[in-house]
């Protein structure tokens, strides 16, 4: 059976790993300061974004993720032909539509693929299945990974679902923000309560940095620390923690609003990368997408991994 999947463009992973396993990219179109941006994880559209320095402005810009129509036309205009059953992972549906949008598609996908199976004389039915994450950014790379690998097993669709559903359910993703102004900007945007002017004030009057996370599709803070570099410090440490306490998905993604090479400067990235290779556990670094870094800001840190149910302690 030719099994394929898709992911919308706010899962952080690294461009090769998407070529590798040959992972669709669903976009998402940006607009801010009357720039179109198309977010579908090109190297080439971040670094343009990140050029024009459109960071400190752009928590007004509007997104605009897939919508049901076109993930139909996509379907039906190549995935149905390509593969024979597709899993569509998406960021928890509490964040965004796009888990919906996906959704509502694929009954119509499911409902007229045959028509266009047989006129390109392709025997056999179709599955697409949607698996909401549950979680935002890195968060959602755990789940990504072990579809791939069972993919690449030759696991059979329900045995896949079934696991994936279960790593969803365990997986953390973590976000390290530069800037609350920003944040709190953003929030007010979206119409999201979640970070208040008190607290902005007090972050940028304290140089205090909290460490957000996202579990089972609920977000807050969890954590914080005085200035960004120790407020890494502290996640990395964290990480390397549960990497030697063992993780459900050997691997942990880092993904970062900005230049990738900023990584290895920041204080514990060095004890993270020595617990994965002393854990033989993969560590994957990607850019942070266009609307991870519109929703957060740039120069953000999001780290995910999944783990057994356990109290962070930061």
């Amino acid at each position: 059976m030719r099994m394929g999947l898709t992911i919308d463009a706010s899962c952080d992973l690294p461009q090769d790993f998407l070529q590798q396993h040959r992972i669709m990219v669903m976009p998402v179109t940006i607009k801010v300061d009357g720039e179109t941006f198309t977010d579908n994880r090109e190297p080439s559209e971040v670094q343009r974004f990140i050029d024009r320095q459109l960071g400190s402005r752009s928590h007004s810009a509007e997104t605009e993720p897939t919508t049901a129509e076109e993930v139909q036309e996509l379907f039906l205009g190549r995935l149905v032909l390509e593969q024979d059953c597709v899993f569509s992972l998406t960021v928890t549906a509490t964040r965004s539509p796009i888990y919906d949008n996906v959704t509502r598609a694929s009954f119509a996908v499911l409902r007229n693929y045959r028509e266009v199976r047989e006129q390109a004389g392709i025997p056999g039915q179709f599955m697409m299945r949607v698996i909401d994450t549950r979680n935002l950014f890195a968060g959602t790379a755990p789940v990504v990974w072990e579809a791939a690998r069972l993919i690449a097993a030759d696991m059979p669709p329900a045995a896949i679902r079934e696991r994936l559903n279960h790593v969803a359910s365990h997986g953390y993703g973590y976000l390290m923000p530069r800037d609350l102004y920003y944040l709190r900007a953003r929030a007010k945007k979206k119409n999201d309560r979640s970070v208040g002017l008190v607290s902005a004030m007090l972050g940028s009057a304290l140089d205090i940095k909290p460490i957000l996370r996202c579990f089972r599709g609920e977000t807050g803070p969890v954590g914080k620390a005085r200035g960004f570099e120790q407020g890494a410090q502290q996640l990395f440490d964290y990480a390397a923690a549960r990497v030697r306490a063992g993780l459900i998905v050997p691997m942990v993604c880092v993904s970062y609003g900005g230049d990738l090479a900023v990584l290895s400067q920041l204080p514990g990235y060095d004890r993270l990368r020595a617990a994965c290779e002393e854990c033989s556990v993969a560590l994957l670094e990607a850019p942070m997408s266009i609307t991870g870094m519109v929703n957060v800001g740039e120069g953000a840190v999001a780290l995910g991994l999944a783990a057994e149910e356990h109290e962070a302690v930061f």
